[in-house]
């Protein structure tokens, strides 16, 4: 008994400690989804399809509650940006005070409700890039629809990426301690997701679909390509790509969630990082099992079981993150976005033909030489490092090659964790 209680209490304490952290969002305006219907000069502008399973909220400036709606609602929603001198790359800047400042804020410009079964095939249709890519966002744990809207417009603006930008927005009701109702809203909420993506998928307008996930939403997005998969005996073609970051998920699980999609696979990018301390909290209370996004790549038994599957890892470890709780530094991050845009929803590699080890990233993301001796120094700089296929089969030739230990590129080793990731399909 004293054991448990113990835990408890420490869990407890956890909690408290992560609440603490977030306090510090508290002070900002909540309801921003009044359109402003127009914007000064010098800003740039984010449109956006936002379909929810969330139900209506009552007041305009919020729009949609954090709880559970009884269908898929479609809206087409115009985001401001403020000018690039005016802000930092990686952050949604909320207003202080209402209305927002645009020169300075982000500012909803306009909700336009779509209406019908067909709506949301019409509005990609009109806002196809040249790429005809489309880009599908699913957020995390403790986030209000606004937030989901705010943050993936500062995401497709930051990262320049070629892509209609499509978010889904699940029942979450923005408070730590609705972990379990927001759980459950995620499972609530995988029909109509794998809805949205059959749909957009079957859509001729659309070449390619690239799906990111955050924390607990990677386990809404995963569920439902599992169930597609299931359905219709594999993943629609045209998703080619998913990236989880920061995966709140059971490493045990997604083992058997992944080796449900079929042979024919999208490919994974997965973002870590070992100082998440969102991720330490759910591991607390989901068992003591260690989540997906706190794995680490360069061991045993993950580094082959990884390369089996042909899963990318980016590991942020060691990237300084912008938050308190570490959980946010696949947006935050310059390097990061900009990798995100550049390469990863452009369905490129992330490394270079000539170099492994995730040294590139350096030259991918800083605009650095390309040269592999460049590279190494590079890498030893930056605190991002890439586990990728190749890197992996080129480990071995690149120490012969370049006469020195790549050791200090991959971070420091470290809980070994029980084996999740499937064996080759």
């Amino acid at each position: 008994m004293i054991g448990k209680w113990r835990a408890s209490r420490s869990a407890l304490a956890a909690l408290l400690v992560a609440a603490f952290a977030l306090a510090g969002c508290g002070g900002r305006p909540i309801g921003v989804m009044q359109a402003a219907g127009s914007v000064p000069p010098g800003t740039s502008k984010v449109d956006l399809l936002v379909a929810t399973t969330r139900a209506a909220d009552d007041n305009p400036a919020v729009l949609f509650s954090g709880e559970r709606g009884t269908g898929l609602t479609v809206n087409a929603v115009d985001v401001s940006i403020p000018p690039e001198a005016n802000r930092k790359v990686g952050q949604v800047q909320w207003p202080k005070r209402l209305p927002a400042d645009p020169l300075r804020d982000f500012v909803t410009v306009s909700v336009d409700p779509l209406e019908g079964e067909r709506a949301g095939e019409t509005w990609l249709k009109s806002h196809m890039p040249k790429s005809r890519r489309v880009l599908v966002f699913v957020h995390g744990f403790n986030n209000r629809y606004e937030d989901a809207v705010y943050r993936f417009a500062q995401i497709v603006h930051d990262s320049h990426a070629d892509v209609a930008p499509v978010v889904f927005t699940w029942p979450s009701r923005a408070s730590i301690f609705d972990y379990n109702y927001d759980k459950e809203s995620t499972n609530y909420s995988r029909d109509a997701l794998e809805e949205l993506l059959t749909r957009t998928a079957a859509n001729p307008a659309v070449s390619d679909v690239t799906v990111m996930a955050h924390s607990m939403g990677t386990w809404l997005t995963v569920e439902a390509l599992r169930q597609m998969a299931i359905r219709n005996g594999q993943v629609a073609s045209k998703i080619n790509n998913v990236i989880l970051a920061s995966p709140d998920l059971d490493v045990d699980v997604f083992g058997r969630q992944f080796m449900s999609l079929g042979k024919e696979k999208p490919h994974f990018t997965i973002f870590v990082s070992r100082d998440d301390r969102a991720l330490a909290l759910s591991r607390r209370i989901s068992g003591n099992v260690d989540r997906l996004g706190q794995i680490d790549p360069s061991v045993e038994p993950y580094r082959s079981k990884l390369e089996a599957a042909g899963i990318t890892v980016l590991d942020l470890t060691k990237l300084k993150g912008g938050d308190r709780l570490n959980h946010g530094k696949f947006a935050e991050s310059p390097e990061v976005v900009k990798l995100i845009g550049d390469r990863l929803i452009a369905g490129q590699t992330i490394t270079d033909s000539e170099v492994g080890l995730g040294e590139a990233v350096g030259a991918v993301a800083m605009g650095a030489a390309q040269t592999a001796g460049s590279a190494v120094s590079v890498a030893v700089s930056t605190p991002i490092a890439i586990f990728d296929p190749r890197t992996r089969r080129n480990y071995d030739a690149q120490l012969k090659r370049l006469g020195q230990s790549m050791d200090n590129t991959v971070g420091s080793v470290g809980d070994s964790v029980g084996a999740g990731l499937p064996e080759s399909q």
